[in-house]
């Protein structure tokens, strides 16, 4: 435990941006499941690639992770409409 003021404040500052971070990756992994599940469903795409682009702006996920992600969604999604 910290004794001097500054560690406690800094301490408190990243409990509570750990709690923000867990929130919104647990929406953005979320948002992928039902992405890939419904390949053909554009929405479902569209939601999860704007939930990608703005973790990769907060810096939640890396922006190369974030631009991989949507290269693959956009290739399934892709596939998907050329198999229909």
């Amino acid at each position: 435990m910290p004794n001097i003021a500054s560690a406690k404040k800094n301490m408190r500052k990243s409990r509570a941006a750990q709690v923000l971070n867990r929130a919104q990756r647990s929406t953005l992994r979320t948002a992928l499941k039902k992405a890939r599940a419904e390949a053909a469903a554009p929405e479902a795409t569209a939601t999860a690639i704007t939930l990608i682009d703005r973790a990769a702006r907060k810096g939640l996920v890396h922006k190369n992770a974030a631009a991989r992600v949507k290269s693959r969604m956009a290739r399934k999604a892709n596939k998907a409409k050329a198999a229909a």
